[in-house]
């Protein structure tokens, strides 16, 4: 696959997903925006806006089977820590987190047909930020600086996409987990111990000397906890 792409610089939109996915002719097409009235995280999360954000999603067609499609999201958070720097970890199986846990950035992917759209939401400069959110600058790096973020990251994004599902960075994903070695809950099941991440992107937890496989598009939240929870 080519990493051409044709790219879009809006203001504020509905859902750069929606405006990625309805501009998608053939060509891989990057739409970004400063802000999302109707943006929408992992199973329908509330979306916040940072004070200078970065909206960003990627419509194209990877041609994986529809199965490897929740993969993307690591592949995605993959290249995006990449382009936002190793200081960085992942928490499985769509977000960008600091050291401490606090998330800075956040992945989304969905499948229309044959069009994938992986979105990308990056916190820019938030100096108000809730608590367990932070911002990736200390002061406002300008209007500039998302789509250049997110040209950088389409960019690796659709190189590592084109290595197919068989060959993603497994070993760099594991090195780069914020979630293995802790103890996860999940929607209704936990706490159990996250001791590896499986060749096609699944969570592997060991709960009582058993050990399961979480899928990406089948859990909706995982959170560190401890054994008193």
């Amino acid at each position: 696959m080519a990493t051409d792409y044709v790219a879009h610089t809006l203001d504020r939109v509905a859902s750069t997903q929606d405006e990625a996915r309805s501009r998608y002719q053939g060509t891989p097409c990057l739409v970004t925006a400063t802000a999302q009235k109707a943006g929408r995280g992992r199973g329908g999360a509330r979306w916040l806006n940072a004070s200078r954000a970065l909206a960003a999603s990627l419509a194209f067609d990877p041609e994986w089977p529809p199965e490897s499609v929740p993969l993307l999201t690591l592949v995605a958070g993959l290249a995006a820590r990449r382009v936002l720097g190793s200081r960085f970890q992942l928490k499985w199986p769509n977000d960008v987190v600091t050291a401490s846990g606090d998330k800075v950035a956040g992945l989304l992917a969905e499948r229309t047909r044959d069009v994938v759209v992986v979105g990308m939401g990056v916190n820019l400069y938030w100096p108000d930020a809730p608590p367990g959110m932070v911002a990736l600058e200390v002061s406002d790096p300008g209007p500039t600086a998302g789509p250049e973020i997110a040209g950088a990251w389409a960019g690796e994004l659709l190189t590592a996409a084109s290595a197919g599902p068989a060959n993603w960075d497994l070993a760099g994903y594991r090195a780069a987990s914020a979630t293995l070695g802790t103890i996860v809950s999940w929607d209704d099941g936990g706490p159990a111990a996250a001791v590896d991440i499986d060749d096609s992107g699944g969570l592997v937890v060991e709960q009582a000397g058993s050990r399961s496989v979480l899928r990406s598009g089948q859990v909706r939240s995982i959170r560190p906890t401890t054994l008193t929870d």
